[in-house]
């Protein structure tokens, strides 16, 4: 870990500085398919630059970690100029196109030769970056003077979609450069279109904290986001005739325009070993495999403001003594480079399978090197902004930490170890910092999804840390005990067994006789106590009655043919032994009592969260349980994605602050009778949905109308986000087309695009079988010249942010169709009803809070409620469960062997049958499903009144101002971050 400040020329101090050309002076091609365009002049030594770049000085990158004392620099600018913000400057068209051409000639990554489209982009990218730069030190060097509370946010994924039109968007520089690239002779669109997604997300998970990072950068709060960087991402998505297939992600192929390597900053991190006292009383973890986290940072703009935060990511290797010269030269080349393949492949992938030891070896390597380095890295900042006096004590109050899910729960036996092993603090102190710095987002009800780490596999891992948690789960039983008292054994008994962090774990031996004492005590009636004589007596009678009954079961077994005493023992002998359940730790219990906020994302999720995941703990510690529901930004999800809508939202409005203050949305309601905006409304849509029906032409292969219906659902593919239900109701609506004639088709049916996207993850069989499912339904209905353009079934492949964008702003229903009660919230909810799309729904996560905005009448209600759920599996699994005809009547048309020779038998086995793994229909597709035909019906109706679907339309993107992420991390800023807005002068 080396100096605090890193020295980064990313351009010139002047245009005398530039270096003379060598022989590859001369032009660059603007286009080597076209001899029409004109052609680039490389710029020499003695080119004249615009004003904009002399301008900049050389300066400085603040690496804003370490111990040290920050180094002072001397630009030899003034620091007026070394600072100034782009902002400020407000360049012209002629002074950015002279800015990407000198990157295209001094930072190239491509041959010189040519200036085709990969280099434009990453040209372009380049001098943007320097803008943001600026920004980057001047908003750092301001948290450092101000030694503001900072909030710093960990979470396993970042799903930020291409940056180019956002940088510059929240620049407000987006016209300039497509002046610019015009000079240039390239449309600023199809630059961008080079840019591939950053491959470090894969759903809602990733994108909320990307929206996240954007809210807060664009209200000034001091903040960072921490991830990992995954060289080949979780997968690029492949669709043949056997479905889904994975392939690794090249996004880094060409390297990233965006990031910084910080190769000066870096961190140690530890796996097993062992844990050692020394001669100081202090526990020493030795040994083991060392590995070394590097920092990557990528500037993150807000909008129409100088603050620029930053998004950290780590990758992972080994020290170069690592590598085995000996072994290598000896031909055991595997074996020399062992240790530096183990340490990268950490950050090889997301969510690396897990099925296997090796793959859950790999994942909590992951989820600690992302803990312990963001940790060390945050007390390095610490440490530095408090001199020479450091007071632990107001850590808290200049250091707040979420953990975005159960990944990152390292944090708290982590933050533990370095306070009390490194620092020296004590347990009591130590605690008592952990508990006020760090705080736990709950994303998902889904037992599964609530993390439970094998307790072996951790203490082989990281043996220091579990020492700790075992210790963190001794302070939580002594408070159970000493909230429930030991009076009632099975209610304590219950509430150990409920709310201990280490699951199937003997009681530590300092509380084994709490319970048997308990129950020594309980086991006496406590109405009235029997005198000692009485039971004597009743024992007798007892022991009597049991005598004769026990003489009649001896005869009874005595004459039993083939039965002797033997025989008997065989038989007990034969009784299958319980295999006890391995322990674990549950890291979502331990985040709980870690932490000292837990929030829901959804105020249907947040009750059940209280209610039921965690009830045990509401009860104990009610303060700490808070709803924060999710939010998008505006900026990239509808300003940016959306020009055509956002240029009639601003006009109509009478201003564009709707940007940043979403309640000025809900102004449009007063328009919403107005035939020029319906119109303008309808026709934004339909321009729109052409592009998309260009994109699924150039994606798929197939031909779809603009002027069908665009029935969307994009999501991870998941059992319960129910796409088999989605593509359930298509078979309906198709089977019945096939029994119509034409004249009836067109009069009962309104044409649809049938639109799916997502990703199974690759162990996932069930989700890649409704893949392979979706797009054999397609192959089919596509190519029926009896429909036609009535039903059109697409499964965009590879689906991803850039995807989203495209798709959103042409849809115009969206399902969002999950079993009640099982989605936290969602994000693509609030997206589309952003984009005047109406919703078809069930009350489920944020959709409960969507429909009391946008209004009833304005949203497609369907199925089963929350509170319902649990007497429906019920009566399931009692065989009272009765399915709709419709629903057998679909079923037995897959079956028929319509949509090919798959053999669907496991799909459709998984809605049949009333009890057992893959069975009973978990996720309630049957019982829903003639509501959703029902629903859909309603749909086609409100279609056909164009005049009135626009209305609804425009009623949702009113509706949605709620849904901003501005106002999410403004609640999470003010009632749990305790932080305040740091706004550069």
């Amino acid at each position: 870990m080396a100096s605090t400040t890193m020295r980064f020329s990313a351009t010139s101090t002047g245009a005398e500085a530039l270096p003379r050309r060598n022989s590859l002076t001369g032009f660059l091609t603007v286009s080597a398919k076209s001899s029409a365009k004109s052609r680039l002049r490389c710029i020499g030594r003695s080119a004249n630059l615009s004003s904009f770049l002399r301008r900049r000085s050389t300066f400085t990158v603040r690496c804003v970690s370490g111990s040290e004392a920050r180094q002072t620099i001397h630009d030899p600018v003034s620091q007026q100029q070394a600072t100034t913000s782009l902002s400020s400057l407000t360049p012209d068209a002629s002074s950015i196109a002279s800015s990407i051409k000198y990157h295209a000639e001094f930072t190239p990554l491509f041959s010189p030769h040519n200036f085709d489209l990969p280099q434009a982009f990453f040209a372009t990218a380049q001098s943007v970056r320097d803008a943001l730069i600026i920004n980057w030190n001047a908003t750092y060097d301001y948290y450092e003077k101000l030694n503001v509370k900072q909030a710093y946010y960990l979470s396993m994924e970042f799903l930020q979609g291409r940056a180019l039109l956002n940088a510059i968007g929240n620049l407000e520089l987006t016209g300039a450069y497509a002046e610019a690239l015009s000079k240039l002779g390239y449309q600023l669109e199809n630059v961008a279109y080079q840019e591939p997604d950053a491959a470090l997300g894969n759903g809602g998970l990733g994108r909320l904290a990307s929206c996240f990072l954007d809210s807060l950068a664009t209200l000034n709060y001091p903040a960072w986001g921490y991830g990992l960087r995954y060289k080949y991402g979780l997968f690029k998505q492949r669709i043949t005739k056997e479905g889904q297939e994975e392939v690794a992600e090249d996004w880094l192929e060409m390297g990233s325009p965006w990031e910084i390597v910080r190769n000066d900053v870096s961190y140690p991190v530890k796996f097993y070993g062992k844990v050692v006292s020394g001669s100081d009383g202090k526990k020493h973890w030795i040994g083991g495999e060392d590995i070394k986290a590097v920092a990557h940072d990528v500037p993150i703009p807000g909008y129409k403001t100088k603050t620029t935060i930053n998004l950290r990511l780590w990758s992972t290797k080994a020290a170069s003594e690592e590598f085995d010269l000996y072994a290598f030269n000896a031909g055991r080349h595997t074996e020399a480079s062992e240790a530096l393949a183990n340490a990268e492949k950490i950050c090889y992938i997301l969510y690396p399978g897990d099925e296997s030891i090796e793959g859950k070896t790999l994942r909590l390597k992951q989820q600690y090197t992302l803990c312990s380095a963001s940790l060390q890295d945050i007390i390095a900042c610490f440490e530095r902004r408090s001199g020479a006096n450091v007071n632990w004590e107001e850590f808290p109050e200049k250091v707040a930490v979420q953990m975005n899910d159960t990944h990152p729960t390292l944090c708290i036996p982590e933050l533990m170890r370095i306070l009390i092993d490194v620092k020296g603090l004590s347990w009591k102190d130590a605690w008592n910092i952990t508990q006020r710095t760090v705080a736990y987002t709950n994303h998902t009800v889904l037992p599964e999804a609530l993390e439970k780490w094998s307790l072996d596999l951790m203490q082989k891992l990281l043996p220091r840390h579990v020492e700790i948690i075992e210790m963190i789960d001794e302070e939580l039983i002594r408070t159970i005990i000493a909230e429930y008292g030991t009076a009632d054994s099975d209610l304590l008994e219950n509430k150990l067994k409920e709310m201990r962090i280490l699951e199937n774990v003997e009681l530590p031996e300092e509380f084994a006789d709490v319970l048997v004492k308990s129950k020594e005590t309980t086991d006496i009636p406590s109405e009235e106590l029997q005198s000692s004589e009485q039971v004597e007596e009743e024992e007798k009678k007892d022991d009597e009655e049991n005598k004769d009954d026990n003489d009649e079961v001896e005869g009874a077994i005595a004459k039993k043919k083939g039965t002797d005493e033997s025989s008997i023992e065989d038989e007990k002998e034969e009784l299958p032994v319980p295999i006890p359940e391995p322990p674990k730790v549950r890291m979502a219990n331990l985040c709980v009592v870690g932490g000292h906020a837990v929030n829901g994302v959804a105020e249907i999720h947040s009750e059940i969260v209280k209610d039921d995941v965690f009830n045990a703990f509401y009860k104990l510690w009610p303060d700490k349980f808070q709803n924060k529901t999710n939010g998008v930004t505006p900026r990239r999800w509808i300003k940016f994605c959306n020009p055509l809508l956002s240029k009639i939202i601003t006009e109509w409005i009478g201003t564009e602050d709707w940007v940043l203050n979403t309640e000025k949305l809900a102004d449009l309601r007063k328009f919403v009778e107005n035939e020029d905006l319906q119109l303008q409304w309808r026709d934004a849509k339909r321009s729109n949905k052409v592009k998309v029906a260009e994109f699924i032409r150039e994606k798929t292969g197939y031909f779809v109308s603009p002027d069908a219906m665009f029935d969307i659902q994009v999501k991870r593919i998941h059992e319960y986000k129910r796409q088999l239900l989605n593509i359930l109701g298509i078979v309906y609506r198709y089977k019945k087309m096939k029994e119509m004639s034409p004249v009836e088709r067109k009069a009962n049916f309104v044409p649809r695009v049938c639109i799916f996207g997502g990703k199974a993850f690759a162990t996932y069989v069930q989700a890649k079988r409704i893949v392979k499912f979706i797009t054999d339904v397609g192959q089919t209905v596509n190519h029926d010249p009896e429909i036609g353009d009535l039903l059109k079934v697409i499964f965009v492949p590879d689906y991803n942010v850039s995807v989203a964008e495209m798709l959103i702003p042409a849809s115009e229903l969206s399902q969002h169709i999950s079993t009640a009660g099982m989605e936290a919230s969602g994000t693509s909810n609030m997206k589309f009803a952003m984009n005047g799309c109406i919703l078809i729904g069930t009350l489920d996560g944020a959709n409960v809070e969507i429909r009391e905005e946008v209004g009833a009448d304005n949203f497609f209600l369907f199925g089963a409620e929350a509170h319902e759920i649990g007497g429906l599996r019920k009566e399931r699994a009692e065989g009272k469960f009765v399915p709709d005809p419709r629903f057998e009547e679909v079923k037995e048309f897959v079956r028929s062997g319509v949509f090919g020779s798959y053999n669907y038998d496991e799909l459709i086995g998984s809605l049949e049958g009333n009890e057992g793994f893959g069975r009973a229909d978990y996720f309630l597709v049957g019982k829903d499903f003639p509501s959703y035909i029902e629903c859909q019906e309603k749909v086609d109706e409100a279609y056909r009144d164009q005049n009135k679907w626009t209305r609804m339309s425009i009623l949702n993107t009113a509706g949605s101002y709620k849904f901003s992420s501005d106002r999410t991390i403004h609640e999470y800023a003010r009632e749990i971050w305790n932080i305040e807005p740091a706004q550069l002068p």
